[in-house]
């Protein structure tokens, strides 16, 4: 039997990596869902729990919350001018998941109380493994009473906490991604100078991870994806160099210097050079690799 509490009908864009198992976590749980992405092929490897349409207007039909997990601001924007917003019914929660720019989320979200629905951000922080798993973080900008309607539905995805009103999500997972890539970067560098020393990598995981110097990088980054080197983790370096953007847009906004983070941006877009956008973000190290101090400046 469905939880009352949940939505009898969501509506879905985007089904990339993150995407799909976070809708089929949806369908899992018993809730309708009608989705679109404008790959034929992502459409197709859907399977049966999950509704394919042919619009992104028509994931609106009979659905009381509509989800978008799109790569950022730009296509959001373009999704919802693009036949979505004029398709929501009044009262409409329309959600957010990307990883979008925050000052131009509270613009959308005063276009689309206009035309009566509500914008809600709930960026997610866990990578494919954790949309898989349904252990995602979902950071929820929203006033308490929507976030309170919206939690049984993003707990079949993940572990909802609201930490603001709209844009709140967004600021804190550009400025969560931040802290990330700086740990990855610093972590790498690190590890190649001890390796290139002569100490065995797997040994300074073991004991930096029972040490102060320990992170996610070295924790899960690290073992599982550079030491095994299969840099799978599925998020991109050309995500994690533009939500380092974003925070370091949100730092200037907000009157921070940001030094660290402006060095951490200018490193990350040079590795997306080299490496190409599509690269998996733990490649960082193929990079640092490749180039030396001389490089880098």
């Amino acid at each position: 039997m469905t939880d009352p509490a949940l939505p009898a009908v969501v509506g879905f864009v985007g089904l990339g990596r993150m995407g799909t198992p976070m809708a089929g976590r949806l369908a899992a749980g018993g809730v309708v869902v009608r989705a679109f992405d404008s790959s034929a092929a992502a459409l197709a490897g859907l399977g049966d729990t999950v509704t394919a349409v042919g619009s992104a207007a028509e994931v609106a039909e009979g659905a009381s919350v509509v989800i978008l997990m799109l790569p950022d601001s730009g296509v959001v924007e373009s999704v919802v001018d693009g036949g979505l917003l004029a398709a929501l019914e009044p009262g409409t929660l329309l959600v957010d998941m990307s990883s979008s720019e925050p000052l131009r989320t509270r613009a959308l979200a005063a276009r689309v109380a206009d035309a009566g629905a509500t914008l809600v951000d709930a960026p997610v922080s866990g990578g494919v493994a954790g949309a898989r798993a349904a252990t995602m973080s979902i950071m929820i900008g929203a006033d308490a009473a929507t976030a309170g309607r919206l939690e049984p539905l993003f707990a079949l995805m993940g572990r909802p906490r609201r930490v603001g009103d709209v844009g709140a999500g967004h600021a804190l997972k550009a400025l969560n991604n931040l802290m990330s890539a700086a740990h990855l970067l610093a972590s790498s560098e690190a590890l190649l100078a001890g390796t290139r020393f002569g100490l065995d990598p797997e040994v300074m995981l073991e004991v930096v991870n029972g040490s102060s110097g320990r992170s996610n990088s070295t924790e899960t980054k690290w073992p599982q994806h550079v030491v095994t080197g299969t840099f799978g983790s599925g998020f991109t370096a050309g995500l994690m160099a533009k939500d380092v953007r974003i925070a370091l847009g949100l730092l200037d906004a907000t009157g921070v210097e940001g030094g660290v983070a402006r060095e951490v941006s200018e490193r990350w877009e040079a590795a997306v050079a080299l490496l190409g956008p599509d690269a998996d973000h733990t490649e960082i190290v193929r990079y640092l690799e490749r180039t030396g101090p001389e490089e880098r400046r």
